[in-house]
Formats: structure tokens, sequence, C-alpha cells
């Protein structure tokens, strides 16, 4: 490099140091938007991670006992917490009247003579009512319930020990989540996307700022090319991301829930840092759109939506239409950087595993930098 090229650098990098100074004093000027980040990394990772669970725990379940046998009092006293409130026993009569008020979830109908036709060989039927409406438990309840009412009726039947054994003895291992505990996962991907929210905001945000308060034009008549304002917005916001992320990870998941963190903390940081350059510079193209904060909330909320709906955090990539699998890898970080997040998060992955996906979303921020460049340049350079 000739002494000219390195003067050249040395300078880019001071202004781009000073601009990244005074982006951070902003932020810290806007005690809101650090209210809204600290909140973000926090209450919400806790609460979502505690409240939005999809496991079958306290349902309530009503019983029409219209065989009053020994097995029958062997179903109710089968339906035990967590999974089940105590059974309520109440009439036939009253079944659509609990059900409509969602006072109860299931109604088990055990028939007339249930065990006597049990006994002497004769096809016997209990029916399951379930209310569908709540549907994530509905289905986990149900087979809950139909897997207790076989094993009770062979017991009390005393067919249990004399069943032949099956040809293939299936063993279940979990790996990474013995429990499946709902919050091992919801945690970790509620950081995920609040840092795919706030780098978008925060960084919108700060340019929107800028024009609205008229200090653009102070810009403007400085010795800085355009790169170096971006640049500088962009590392500014996503080292208080970064920060922000990694306190959570350590504090409010690992800390505060309890949740495991099987990988480097380290090498996620770093992923994430990669993710938000490209996640910030999409930002700064959706505020050249815009002239108010208004206007790019309206543009950033459906962008946010479809990045956090269709990343594969909440439900997974592959349940996708092939087209909108391929379309969403082509166009979004967000799938590449949730693959890296949960293989370094939860099964320890390294970077020799990790590192397509990290190539994947340096692609995507290149071209996003570029754009949101060619388009900075134009609007408020050419513009002032």
């Amino acid at each position: 490099m000739s002494g000219a090229s390195a003067f050249s650098l040395r300078v880019h990098l001071a202004n781009i140091g000073r601009l990244v100074i005074k982006e951070l004093r902003s932020i810290r000027a806007d005690p809101i938007m650090l209210v809204l980040v600290v909140y973000s990394f926090t209450v919400s990772v806790y609460t979502v991670s505690t409240g939005a669970s999809v496991e079958a725990r306290n349902l309530a379940v009503g019983v029409v006992d219209e065989d009053h046998s020994q097995l029958s009092r062997h179903l109710r006293n089968a339906l035990l917490p967590p999974i089940f409130q105590p059974a309520v026993v109440i009439p036939a009569s009253e079944i659509d009247s609990e059900m409509d008020n969602a006072r109860l979830v299931f109604v088990l109908e055990i028939p007339p003579k249930f065990e006597s036709d049990l006994q002497a060989g004769r096809p016997s039927t209990v029916q399951v009512n379930v209310d569908a409406t709540a549907m994530a438990q509905a289905g986990i309840g149900a087979g809950y319930l139909q897997n207790i009412i076989r094993q009770e009726a062979a017991t009390v039947l005393g067919r249990g020990e004399r069943q032949a054994s099956p040809p293939v003895n299936v063993v279940i291992h979990t790996r990474f989540n013995p429990n499946l505990t709902t919050s091992w996962f919801t945690s970790v991907m509620q950081v995920i996307n609040n840092v795919t929210m706030l780098t978008l905001i925060l960084t919108g945000a700060a340019l929107i700022r800028e024009r609205e308060q008229g200090t653009i034009e102070h810009l403007l008549v400085m010795p800085l090319v355009p790169a170096e304002i971006m640049l500088a917005k962009i590392f500014a916001n996503g080292l208080v991301i970064l920060v922000a992320a990694g306190l959570s990870l350590a504090l409010v998941v690992e800390w505060w829930l309890n949740v495991p963190v099987a990988g480097s903390l380290t090498l996620f940081l770093a992923g994430s840092a990669l993710y938000s350059f490209t996640v910030a510079a999409l930002g700064i193209m959706l505020a050249t759109f815009a002239t108010t904060m208004g206007q790019f909330g309206l543009l950033a909320i459906p962008v946010m939506v479809v990045l956090q709906l269709l990343s594969g955090s909440n439900t997974p990539i592959e349940s996708m239409p092939v087209w909108l699998q391929y379309l969403m890898r082509t166009i979004s970080p967000t799938p590449h950087f949730v693959s890296f997040a949960q293989a370094v998060l939860y099964r320890g992955a390294g970077l020799s595993v990790v590192w397509t996906d990290l190539l994947a979303v340096l692609a995507i921020g290149a071209v996003y930098f570029t754009l949101s460049l060619r388009r900075f340049r134009r609007v408020i350079f050419e513009s002032g």
C-alpha cells in the first residue's frame, strides 16, 4: 500500500471513529430508545420464554361417567397435574355448555357397561370431546388421553403383563433439550428476533432523526463521504445491540432462566456482528424512502414481520413451499442467521460447521450495503 493510500485510509477511519462517537452520544441522549433496548433484551425475553408456551399444562378436563366401575374410577384418578387439572365429573347434559364457555378443554364420555364389555371381549368406545380452538394444547392433550386410557384399561383388566413383547423396542433419546422445555427454545429465539428488530429500528431511526432535526445538513458541509456516515451509523447501533444481546444471553437466558448455552458466546457475537451489519444496511435503505419516523415505521413493520415469521425461528423453514424457501434464503439474511445461531447456541457447533451460513449473510449484506449506499448518496447527498 502506497503512502498516499495509507494516509487516505487513516483519514477515513478517523472520520468513522468520530462519527461513531457522535452516534453513541445521540443514542445516550435518547432515553426512550435506551429503555426499549433494555426492555427488549430483559423483560421481553423472560416473559415470552416463560409465558408463550405450547406445552400441555394445567388442562381442564371433565368426565361423564356412565359406568361407575373400577376402570372408570382409575381413568379419572389418572388425570393428574401438571398436565391435567383434577377431573371434574359432569352429567352429559352439561357438555355443550361447559365447552362453549371454555371451562373445559376435554370431556371424556365413558359409556355404560364399559368395563364389563372389555372383560367380555366386546368392543367399546370412549368418546373424547376436544376444544380445538386451543389447537396446540388440544393435539398434545388428546395424545396423552389416548395413552392413559390404553394403559389404565390394560392395568385394570390384568392384560399388561400377558401382552406379547413388540418385535422392535423403540428407545428415544432427546438431544440438546432432553425435557423438551419450551423456554429453552423461545428464550434464545426471542434474543435473535430482538437483534433483528432493534438493529433495523435503531439504524433507520438514526437517519430519520438526522433528517427531522436538520443535522444532516451539518454532515453535508463536512469533508465526509456517504460510506463514512453509513458505516458510522451501522457500527454505533450494531455495537449497542451486540452488547445488549451478549448481556441478555449471559444474564437473562443462562442465569435468570437457567437455559444452558452449549456453544461459544464469542462465535455467536461475531456472527451477530456480521448479521447486524446486513440488517442495519437494510434499515438505512428503508429510511431513505421515508422522510418522517411515522413513514419509516410503516415501512419497517411489514419488513420485520416477514423477516421473523419466515426465518425459521418460530416455525420450521422446511414447512414452507419450496419456492418460498429458496426466495427467503436468497433475499433475507435471517434464515441463515437463525440456522447459525441454533447450531452454535443449541448444538455447540464450531466455525467449521457454520461458515456457510456466515458466508451467505456476508454476501447478502454486501448487496444490501451497495444498494443502500447508492440510494443514500442519491437521496441525501444529491438532494442536499
